[in-house]
């Protein structure tokens, strides 16, 4: 008996489709206000797409994602490129980086807060070391820099795996031939490295914005007391006011960011994978 190898792939993606399609149907019946078997109606989405909160919420969530994730991807590459190196005890230092990925986000959060609290030990080692004269007000700020700060120290180890894993990938050959031509470090990072390692960047940089767009531990407990991420405005419409379609509403608008921020992404670090530079020919190079 043969069996058409599509046919395998059957009952797990079955049963994804089914789990995913089924929430994600809800969700779409409730923003039109279809789940207690009316019309469909505009109502809920009028309603929210022309309250300042959410545009408020929006701005405040793609604030601290985008900035989340650019530092995770900055603090990667350089920590990537130190690991390749032969260094005493690396298997400690790789277990002590990737230690964020065993601490669940709400129990990280109520970490960062001890240390940034208004009288907490960054505060306290600043004033006894006499560089400030009062404490600063870090944590539950309105720009949302404790949540910056979280996203960081949380994705980093992610991030870190996948930089790692593609910069290990790279050929010796291409770091020996640049190296040879008389290469700088900066130059064999830009013209060599970054340009073979964009298809992680793009999966690095689309998971952790995604993850960290639609984060609620982090936002709950360190967030800004002004303003609500998505994810926490979305649970106080739904379980404070009791709105389950105006909830459904800012659930669409998350995941319709998702998916428009994975596009942006990808079109703005394709082309550093793709530039090409012109060639020189060797009587022009006398």
């Amino acid at each position: 008996m043969n069996i058409k190898p599509y046919l395998l792939i059957i009952p797990g993606v079955g049963t994804i489709v089914l789990l995913m399609g089924s929430a994600l149907y809800v969700v779409v019946v409730q923003s039109f206000g279809m789940s207690d078997g009316t019309s469909a109606t505009l109502e809920y989405w009028n309603a929210m797409l022309n309250d300042v909160i959410l545009w408020r919420s929006v701005g405040y969530s793609l604030r601290t994602s985008f900035l989340g994730t650019l530092g995770a991807v900055m603090f990667a590459y350089p920590i990537a490129l130190w690991l390749q190196k032969e260094i005493p005890a690396k298997p400690a230092i790789i277990g002590l980086l990737r230690a964020p990925m065993f601490v669940p986000g709400l129990v990280a959060a109520f970490l960062l807060m001890n240390v940034i609290a208004y009288h907490g030990i960054f505060n306290e080692s600043l004033m006894m070391l006499g560089v400030i004269d009062k404490p600063l007000r870090l944590a539950n700020d309105e720009f949302g820099w404790s949540i910056v700060v979280l996203q960081i120290w949380k994705n980093l180890p992610f991030a870190l795996i996948l930089i790692t894993g593609a910069i290990a990938s790279i050929r010796t050959d291409l770091m020996d031939a640049a190296l040879d031509l008389g290469a700088s470090r900066w130059s064999r990072f830009w013209n060599v490295v970054f340009p073979l390692t964009i298809p992680a960047l793009q999966a690095t940089s689309i998971l952790i914005f995604i993850g960290a767009l639609g984060d609620f531990s982090f936002a709950a407990v360190a967030g800004s007391r002004s303003s609500y991420s998505l994810a926490m405005l979305m649970n106080i419409t739904a379980l404070q006011y009791y709105e389950w379609e105006n909830s459904a509403v800012i659930a669409m608008v998350i995941m319709l960011l998702a998916g428009l921020s994975a596009v942006v992404l990808t079109l703005l670090t394709q082309p550093f994978a793709t530039r090409k530079k012109p060639i020189v020919k060797w009587e022009d190079a006398k």
